[in-house]
Formats: structure tokens, C-alpha cells, sequence
């Protein structure tokens, strides 16, 4: 009796707020390496940097943005499945997938410059003010420090108050995350203190645009000039990458 008039009593469950849908704009198109299976994207200092996936075939590279060509690249050892990259001070810092290594490399020439160690599966990565994050496939991200690769803590991403899995590749733009979900057209931002997902970018039928075809030619990489304020995406073995801006907000 007690516990119903409590409950009774107690606050309704709050509804999340609405979650913004945006669809977008094509503003320049360019081309990609078709045999690329994009893991890690990010913008730095007029150039493009990828990483690349599967065995045996994963690499970084610089990119020339309006070739696709790789001006400088340097492959992973055969047995690492490259995953997300990003800048941290004069290094490039990279995950893979299943091994629990992660690699650094110079950004000035890519020569390799350290390895580290980290529990669970990586998958995507970006720098956050002083925290490197790491997505593992779960709904989970998690915050580390670049230099001693010490974990200092985990957010849940919740969209509309539910747990999202398969967050993937990640882009930080403004103090926020961008972040692929996998297997979706859909790119998500994610307040990074709380986790929640604040909106979310319907990119269906750039895929097809791209005239990419097949399972795993999906959605993947996003990067931001920060300077000039252009948003760049492509996907697993797509040939062309897309600047893009957002549209029809709502």
C-alpha cells in the first residue's frame, strides 16, 4: 500500500525532448580510393588523413584532397585491423580493432612512433579537449589520457533516453561528437557529458549517390575543417568523399 501511494505520489517519467533531424546538401564532391575501407577520417593542416582497415591491406595516409591520391602512407603490421585515428600534439594516434594495440606515428612523415595497450575492441576515436574517446560497437564512450592511455571514465550514448549501440567512426566539431552508426545512413552529435543525442544528419541515398554497392560499402568517416568550416564524408570502399551541408533541419 505504502509503495503504490509512493509511486503515486513520485514524478510521471520525463520525455526526452525532441531530437532534431537534419538532411543535407552536397557542396563539392571528390574523388576517393575505391579500395579503401575507411575507418579513421580527420582534417588537418590543408590535408585529409584516412585509416584504413582489414588485414593485411591496413594503412594511414595523408591525402590529397582533390586527387583522392595518397601523398605519403604507411602501412599496419599484417595482423592489426586498422580503426579510427586522429591528431593528438605532433602525432597521429590509431586503434585497432580486436587487438587491443594501438599505435602512434608521427603526422610530419607517419614514421612509427610507439605502441599502447587498452582493454576491449576500438573502433572509433577523436581528440576531445584533453581526452582522446574511444568507441568499442558499444553504447558506450570512453575517455582517455592520450598520453599514458589511462581510461578516466565511460558516457553512455542515449538516444531519446535508450542506449544507442554500433557508435563508430567519431569527429569532434564545436565541443560535441559526431559519430557513424554503423550499418546506418545516419551520422549522430552527442553532448559529451551527457551522452544524449541532440540531433542526427539523414544521409540516405548518398550511398547511392556515391555508386557504391555491397554489405560493408557503408557510411564511414567524417571530417572537419575547422578553419574554413567544411564538413567532409564518405564510406567503405566508396569512390567519391562529400563535402556536405546541413539542410531542412527540423
Amino acid at each position: 500500500m505504502f509503495i503504490l501511494a509512493f509511486a503515486m505520489l513520485a514524478d510521471p517519467p520525463v520525455k526526452p525532448p525532441p531530437i532534431e533531424r537534419c538532411g543535407y546538401r552536397i557542396v563539392q564532391t571528390y574523388p576517393h580510393d575505391a579500395t579503401s575501407f575507411t575507418q579513421g577520417l580527420f582534417w588537418d593542416d590543408g590535408h585529409l588523413y584516412e585509416g584504413t582497415g582489414q588485414y593485411g591491406r591496413s594503412r594511414i595516409a595523408r591525402l590529397d584532397l582533390e586527387t583522392g591520391k595518397a601523398l605519403a602512407q604507411t602501412t599496419l603490421p599484417a595482423d592489426q585491423f586498422g580503426e579510427g585515428i586522429t591528431r593528438w600534439k605532433g602525432q597521429i594516434v590509431g586503434v585497432t580493432w580486436q587487438g587491443g594495440v594501438g599505435n602512434r606515428w608521427s603526422i610530419k612523415d607517419l614514421k612509427p612512433a610507439g605502441t599502447f595497450r587498452y582493454e576491449g575492441e576500438g573502433w572509433g576515436l577523436t581528440l576531445l579537449g584533453d581526452d582522446l574517446v574511444l568507441s568499442d560497437g558499444t553504447p558506450q564512450l570512453r575517455f582517455f589520457d592520450p598520453a599514458t592511455m589511462v581510461e578516466q571514465k565511460r558516457v553512455t550514448v542515449r538516444f531519446g533516453g535508450r542506449p544507442l549501440p554500433m557508435i563508430n567512426e567519431l569527429e569532434t566539431i564545436d565541443g560535441e561528437i559526431l559519430a557513424n552508426v554503423w550499418m546506418t545512413d545516419m551520422i549522430i552529435r552527442i553532448d559529451p557529458a551527457s551522452g544524449d543525442v541532440t540531433s542526427w544528419i539523414d544521409l540516405s541515398g548518398l550511398k547511392e549517390q556515391a555508386g557504391a554497392s555491397g554489405d560493408d560499402s557503408v557510411l564511414n568517416g567524417i571530417a572537419w575543417d575547422a578553419q574554413k568550416k567544411r564538413l567532409f564524408v564518405t564510406g567503405k570502399y566508396w569512390p567519391k568523399l562529400y563535402e556536405i551541408a546541413l539542410a531542412d533541419c527540423r
